[in-house]
């Protein structure tokens, strides 16, 4: 079972990012450094990384870990701490009821610690109480998987894309979000000219390789799919032999006839074109993510997508089929060993009196609950009236990631007693909790993980973790022996704990249900070290692929088709609130970037907060490009950069996520998104809140960089990490009187020698800090946003810099400019230059010259752009 390896110091393991489940290897650099590059022979990546995967090493470092627990801020033993924990969710349940106490979970832990969390929680406290903010990410597809086949079964996999004859993305920018699978599609389009759409209210990178984009409203996919439904039908492509087997075939085919094609906003010769690619191409995958899922709508959606691929047959077999792509690592893991409060281990049925007597002898556990659990959003609901009384956050920071944030956050403050446990105390959340535990890391712990196409994969350890810090798993675990369960969670390691787990499965093949590892239960601790990926089921009496022949895990065996029907957004406009919120993520961040923030070359692609504003919007409302605006909602208000762009439609905007308090308090976007969920998944409407957009009335604006951290205190501020310590962008309302002394204390620099201009007729200041001869700090501020070359300035801080002031690169030496190719770090200068001077003419000619967009590719329609600008250009000359 032992891959073979090219170098024996490798060590094989699993990128902790997307869903994808890259495998990398690893080898030990120094004392605390890691070299990281991709497996060749991992079936996920083939040894392909994306910019964040490449940069894993980058974020290895001790500085700002968690290292020791935490009580009420101050560092205490493990036995003590322990102790603790245990004593006051014993005593909050002795008093209030087992409902009384909740855990919130995270698609970054192990599948391992998942198990354990789920056993405490439902098998020994006796409360479905667990949620997992995986509800923010694919709560919509289990629920229509559910609906659909009887089970949460993915029927796709990353080999029928290689397959595909035409490739559908449904709300899904693959080429910022899941790079290494959309180099994959390209691969296909090259190689055997598979045709490409993308299903998209933005413009996305996306697009730039596709054959066809459908900029639909927000909201309205399954308007457009039920249109599809309807085309398959008058088409004649309906698979009579395999919709025997299908229930509700000629209600959701009713369903499909009658609706309309005017609440997706696109014509109708598009819908027709679209329409006649799905029926000409028998071949056909269908990518869904975020944008399907994050919606009031989104079980719906996505059983509308399904029932087109049950009823042409398409599905589960060779390069065609549904595929929700996941975007955590280990969101799958998680779905798996019932880590969603309304389910339970291994796809069994929370709500099935059989299912929960099993694992109830199972695990020999006193209690197992009979209904569900709250979902995220109601849970921290029931934390803000005082139901839940004592939480537990887990590798999470709802703080900022639920809808109506500031809200959350203030639940989480009052809440009686709070434990969260990660790898740093500076995060949103971690700030307010009673006690704090330190988790091992990803490169610090094995387990397993399970990606978007059901591959198991071994995450392993390639070094100690630092201080006191120890597993999840391990957490939970004496947290359950001190609550009086010693014998129940007495795990060595885990591979025992995974031996459990794949034990349980088998009792879940023995009902006749879709995940089934039995096949694993008897590895041994070096056979489960060594274990290679492994897509499930993995047991004697299943294998192979779901649904080919029209067989579900519904009783009786029926597949089910859902009548669905287009309904709008839970937010309603507003004449206060008349924009579209969507939201979502940016190239070179993940979540809200407690590693990937660590990177200098992943913060300085986009390195603040900002909203994508349609030119026609923007003149309306009197905003110009790079200014600050003030987006408001029912529910909170942002401060965010201004990029104009007909990539958005005009009356909505586009927002990243990852912004917090750590990195621009005023960027935090998720306390504007409301908490309207889906009423099936209970999944949060994320991509359709309602808004207003208004400039900000800045009376200053300014850009600092700095050898050390600094924390504004001013309306807007976003800093990021640099090689040579950091950089902002600030903002405020009033002007200081005296710069000099406002700069000593913004850089806590008190007597630093200073050289400094400053104009007060024009508002502009521009200020250098240096002690030793070296640069310190500097900052540069006038009454606009100021022209100034960032990233030259960015590489000064502890060099012996000369002519700081001028804010500009001296010109002998190159100034790459803003990074666009994070995984090779090449700036936008450097492109354009080799354009000149070189006379590249193609993305391929630049790739070859300087390797940018030659890994993950996602930057590659940027250098397209820059192409065109430079064409452009040329062409005016």
């Amino acid at each position: 079972m032992t891959a073979p390896r090219e170098d024996p110091g490798e060590v094989r393991s699993t990128c902790p990012y997307c869903g994808v489940g890259c495998g990398v290897l690893l080898r030990m650099t120094g004392e605390n450094g890691i070299a990281v590059r991709g497996d060749p022979d991992h079936p996920a990546n083939f040894g392909r990384l994306c910019s964040k995967g490449s940069a894993l090493g980058e974020t290895v470092g001790l500085d700002g870990r968690l290292l020791t627990a935490r009580v009420n801020g101050t560092p205490a033993g493990w036995g003590e701490t322990l102790q603790l924990v245990a004593d006051r969710f014993r005593q909050t349940i002795s008093d209030h009821g087992p409902d009384s106490v909740a855990f919130y979970v995270s698609g970054q832990m192990l599948t391992e610690d998942y198990y354990v969390a789920n056993k405490l929680m439902k098998g020994f406290i006796g409360s479905a109480n667990i949620d997992t903010n995986s509800r923010l990410c694919m709560a919509s597809t289990v629920a229509g998987h559910k609906r659909a086949f009887g089970t949460d079964t993915v029927p796709g996999t990353y080999e029928d894309l290689d397959e595909a004859d035409l490739i559908v993305l449904v709300g899904s920018n693959l080429a910022w979000c899941h790079p290494v699978l959309h180099q994959r599609v390209l691969a296909a389009k090259a190689a055997r000219g598979t045709r490409i759409v993308v299903v998209d209210p933005r413009r996305t990178a996306t697009c730039d390789g596709a054959d066809l984009h459908l900029p639909l409203r927000i909201g309205s996919d399954v308007a457009l799919f039920n249109r599809l439904l309807a085309a398959i039908c008058e088409g004649g492509a309906i698979d009579r032999e395999y919709t025997r087997n299908v229930e509700g075939f000629e209600a959701a085919v009713a369903s499909a006839r009658a609706a309309q094609i005017a609440p997706t906003g696109l014509s109708e010769r598009l819908v027709q074109r679209f329409c006649a690619l799905w029926l000409r191409h028998e071949k056909v995958v269908t990518v869904f993510s975020q944008g399907v899922n994050q919606s009031s709508a989104g079980t719906d959606k996505v059983n509308a997508i399904l029932n087109c691929h049950i009823a042409t047959g398409r599905i589960g077999r060779p390069g065609m089929g549904p595929l929700s792509v996941t975007g955590q690592p280990n969101a799958m893991g998680g779905r798996e060993v019932g880590g969603l409060a309304n389910t339970l281990a291994c796809h069994l049925d929370l709500g099935n009196a059989e299912h929960r007597a099993a694992v109830r002898a199972f695990w020999d556990a006193p209690q197992m609950p009979d209904r569900p659990g709250l979902k995220a959003v109601d849970l921290f609901r029931a934390v803000s009236d005082g139901r839940i009384k004592a939480l537990w956050v887990m590798h999470s920071n709802p703080a900022v990631t639920l809808p109506e944030a500031d809200a959350v956050r203030d639940a989480i403050a009052a809440c009686d007693f709070t434990v969260v446990s990660d790898i740093t105390a500076e995060t949103d959340t971690a700030r307010l909790a009673h006690v704090l535990l330190p988790a091992a890391a990803w490169s610090e712990k094995s387990g397993s993980v399970t990606n978007s196409d059901r591959t198991i994969s071994r995450q392993r350890a390639v070094r100690a973790a630092p201080g006191e810090a120890r597993p999840d798993w391990w957490h939970m675990a004496e947290v359950g022996r001190r609550m009086g369960w010693p014998r129940a969670f007495d795990y060595s390691g885990p591979a025992e704990i995974f031996r459990e787990h794949a034990a349980l499965s088998g009792i879940a093949g023995g009902f006749g249900l879709d995940f089934d590892v039995s096949g694993l239960a008897e590895l041994s601790n070096a056979e489960y070290e060594a274990m290679t990926p492994v897509r499930w089921p993995v047991a004697a009496r299943r294998g192979g692929r779901f649904f080919a022949e029209g067989q579900s895990f519904h009783p009786g065996g029926r597949m089910h088709m859902i009548p669905v029907t287009w309904r709008a957004p839970a937010a309603r406009h507003a004449p206060r609130f008349p924009f579209r919120l969507n939201t979502g993520r940016i190239r070179d961040q993940w979540h809200t970037m407690t590693r990937s923030g660590l990177s200098p070359r992943l913060s300085a692609h986009l390195a603040e907060p900002f909203a994508e504003i349609h030119p026609e919007d923007a003149a309306r409302l009197g905003i110009a490009r790079d200014t600050l605006v003030e987006v408001a909602s029912p529910s909170g208000r942002a401060i965010l950069r201004a990029q104009i762009t007909d990539a958005v439609q005009p009356g909505t905007i586009f927002a990243p996520m990852h912004w917090t308090g750590e990195t621009a308090p005023s960027g935090r976007i998720d306390a504007l998104v409301a908490a309207a969920t889906d009423p099936v998944s209970g999944q949060p409407e994320s991509k359709a809140a309602v808004c207003a957009v208004a400039p900000f009335a800045a009376a200053f604006h300014a850009f600092a960089v700095s050898s050390a951290p600094l924390r504004p205190a001013t309306a807007y501020w976003a800093r990021a990490r640099t090689a040579q310590g950091w950089r902002a962008e600030l903002a405020g309302r009033a002007a200081p009187d005296d710069w000099e002394s406002w700069a000593r204390v913004l850089f806590d620099l008190e007597d630093a020698a200073a050289e400094m201009v400053v104009d007060s007729a024009r508002g502009s200041a521009r200020l250098a800090f240096h002690e030793g001869g070296r640069l310190c700090a500097a900052l540069f501020a006038g009454p606009e946003p100021i022209g100034l070359q960032r990233d030259h300035l960015a590489r000064l801080p502890g060099t012996e810099a000369r002519h700081t002031l001028t804010g500009r690169c001296p010109a002998d030496l190159p100034d790459p400019g803003a990074t666009l190719c994070a995984c090779f770090d090449v700036g936008v200068n450097t492109i354009l230059t080799a354009i000149e001077r070189e006379g590249l003419m193609s993305v391929e000619a630049i790739g070859a010259a300087l390797s940018a967009g030659t890994n993950c590719g996602s930057c590659r329609p940027e250098i397209a752009a820059l192409l065109t600008r430079a064409g452009i250009q040329r062409a005016a000359e």
